[in-house]
């Protein structure tokens, strides 16, 4: 009888334990996951396309060498002098805008230094960046002529630092006036007979620094005089005028831009914040620690700040948000590679910058209602730069392969999502979310969804919840790697390149997904 009590004790407390187990299992389970909240149904901002633009500054290799070889060379297919890899690589990035010639370098250039034969254009210093001679081969008519090659709106960024108001009024003319004029003549004189009808105007460059060391009172003020001579009274022409705006948190320039100029003469405010760990050591692109991984994206995340609080600046003076926040530089800058030249700024591009290109490009999407251009820094050799070249050779990077994932975003609408028990990557005392995203809806009705996770060392539980679609096929895209140091190279070009996603499921509009240690996943529902 004893003995029957005992087993019986036994058994019972085997089952109570073993619901203990599960209990806590459960509770474990629920705490790590990630859960999302995606209203279809309530998507109405437009995710704008401009806001996947690009930077392409007379900076080291990234015109002469990168995108312009020279109409004469023989051993680089070209057009015109401009890489047909290029081309084709960035005509399928879908890039949307290219800003151009800087950068502080735009305070230096005389456009028309860059028009006419070339044999008669002089030469320039570039002081900013390695002290090089330029001859000014490529110049206006090139550029514009790249953009339609691969189908991208110019943004060009005026001379304000060093130049004059007739100079910038002169250059809207020769591009945009396709009547007679002296400088619609010129621009014929040197081959174009159509107009490029140039939308989007840089006024000037970083005019707290390279671009003058100015106050932003002071700047405002310039602003307003340039911006008047670039466009009649009611502006028919549709220009759009971005004024040169702050850097990281320096909310001041802002609040002293939109009350001082007023909302006839902007139609864009910009905004310059680079991943750097810190601007006296900037650290090895290739060869960082976790620590120092964990710091770049404490800084990259930052840029979730930045936008609220300079947009909350904006909301005051123009609630009805139609000035945008154009954020035309941004990414990671570490040391240049070892014995390239250190003012060219040439740079590898690791699983870090995947990191960074995700969450920062996620950002921007949920904050599509104001933000409605961005420009990442730069497009070839240079920082976070899509694509890298050596002679003949063209590699992507993975940034490129980030970018090209996420256009699906482009012109979609914006679903609003909600993250709850967002698990966190810690190091050192500190912690950052772990999972980011943002997902839109085109006008197919196709659900995307991007998805990143930071953490250097564990995959994350996802679920993402869709509510207001009856959407039922799932598939998806993943960039990942073995380390976070991996980089394409010139001899391993494909090493890191997006792959089939199936880590997934989908049920009752319940999507489940586990994200792999510092990965990006895009992922594609329809019906």
């Amino acid at each position: 009888m004893k003995m029957e009590m005992l087993k019986i004790s036994v058994k019972k407390w085997m089952f109570s334990s073993f619901l203990l187990f599960l209990l806590v299992s459960t509770f474990v389970v629920a705490q790590d996951a990630t859960t999302i909240y995606a209203n279809v149904d309530q998507a109405q901002t437009t995710i704008n396309k401009n806001i996947y633009g690009h930077f392409a500054e007379h900076l080291g290799r990234c015109i002469y060498g990168g995108f312009y070889v020279g109409e004469d060379n023989q051993e680089i297919p070209n057009t015109d002098g401009v890489r047909n890899d290029v081309i084709a690589a960035l005509r399928e990035l879908k890039v949307p805008v290219l800003r151009w010639p800087g950068g502080c370098f735009a305070d230096t250039y005389h456009w028309k230094d860059g028009i006419g034969p070339k044999e008669d254009r002089p030469t320039i210093v570039n002081q900013w960046w390695g002290g090089v001679t330029e001859d000014n081969s490529f110049g206006t008519h090139d550029f514009l002529n790249l953009c339609e090659a691969i189908d991208a709106d110019p943004y060009l960024a005026a001379n304000v630092g060093s130049g004059e108001v007739k100079e910038l009024a002169d250059w809207v003319q020769y591009v945009n006036h396709g009547g007679v004029s002296p400088m619609a003549d010129l621009r014929r004189e040197n081959g174009r007979e159509d107009p490029w009808n140039v939308k989007y105007w840089g006024v000037g460059n970083e005019a707290w620094g390279c671009g003058g060391n100015m106050t932003a009172e002071y700047y405002a003020n310039i602003y307003k005089q340039y911006a008047t001579f670039m466009a009649d009274w009611s502006n028919t022409s549709k220009i759009f005028r971005i004024a040169s705006g702050a850097s990281d948190g320096d909310y001041n320039w802002t609040e002293v831009l939109m009350k001082n100029v007023g909302r006839n003469l902007i139609e864009g405010v910009a905004l310059h914040s680079y991943s750097v760990i810190d601007w006296g050591n900037k650290g090895s692109a290739t060869d960082f620690s976790e620590s120092q991984y964990f710091t770049t994206m404490q800084r990259a995340l930052r840029m979730e700040e930045y936008v609220t609080r300079h947009s909350t600046i904006m909301d005051k003076y123009d609630p009805e948000k139609r000035i945008a926040l154009v954020v035309d530089e941004w990414g990671g800058w570490y040391d240049v590679e070892e014995g390239t030249n250190p003012g060219f700024l040439y740079q590898q591009n690791t699983m870090r910058d995947a990191m960074i290109a995700g969450t920062t490009l996620n950002i921007f999407n949920n904050h599509a209602d104001r933000v409605r251009m961005a420009n990442l820094a730069q497009t070839i050799n240079v920082l976070q730069a899509v694509i890298l070249t050596d002679e003949e050779r063209m590699i992507l990077t993975p940034t490129y392969h980030v970018m090209k994932m996420y256009n699906v975003h482009q012109d979609a609408k914006l679903i609003p999502t909600q993250l709850q028990e967002n698990p966190t990557y810690e190091l050192e005392g500190k912690s950052l979310p772990a999972v980011s995203v943002s997902a839109s809806v085109n006008e197919a009705g196709v659900v995307h969804v991007s998805l990143v996770n930071i953490h250097s060392t564990e995959s994350q539980n996802v679920s993402v919840m869709l509510r207001g679609t009856e959407n039922s096929k799932v598939s998806g895209q993943i960039l990942a790697s073995d380390q976070l140091q991996d980089y394409n190279s010139f001899d391993e070009p494909t090493k890191i390149q997006p792959k089939e996603f199936k880590d997934f499921k989908l049920k009752d509009g319940e999507l489940t997904v586990e994200l792999p240690p510092f990965s990006v996943v895009v992922l594609k529902v329809n019906n």
